[in-house]
């Protein structure tokens, strides 16, 4: 699949995947310099790159996992969704978890995106759902007894 990307800044660098079975390519921070994240705060990182996502692809932002198991450093969204129909530019609010302040350099990879194809629901209104054995059991009420 071919998406279209749009530079915003000279600094920008290209999403790039890691490996050759990679599900996410690395998304860089496009600063001027360092950016430091102070403890349990959040900063927006630019990223300088705008998408062009087909109709029915939607782009999951992720952590991390080294940024995260090393700096402690996620989005502080958790997962943020980029829609088919935004032209914008890709901005990662990265949040520190950690109890020092964590610095993010210009260049440096900060999430990955995935991308993937969504189903648009229809949603109905009923006056009854279908039985299941589960019924209306919340959190944790699976695999108990």
């Amino acid at each position: 699949m071919k998406v279209n990307i749009k530079k915003l800044n000279d600094r920008a660098v290209v999403p790039s995947y890691g490996s050759e079975y990679a599900a996410g390519a690395d998304l860089y921070a496009c600063t001027e310099g360092e950016v430091v994240i102070a403890p349990q705060r959040t900063v927006v990182i630019p990223t300088g790159i705008a998408l062009e996502l087909p109709v029915g692809y939607a782009g999951l932002v992720y952590a991390r996992s080294g940024l995260a198991t090393k700096k402690g450093l996620a989005p502080a969204n958790k997962v943020g969704v980029i829609d088919c129909d935004y032209r914008g530019e890709i901005k990662v609010s990265l949040h520190n978890h950690s109890d020092i302040p964590q610095t993010v350099s210009a260049g440096e990879r900060v999430a990955q995106l995935v991308i993937t194809p969504y189903i648009t629901a229809e949603f109905v209104v009923a006056e009854e759902l279908s039985q299941t054995e589960r019924g209306s059991g919340g959190f944790g009420s699976t695999g108990t007894k």
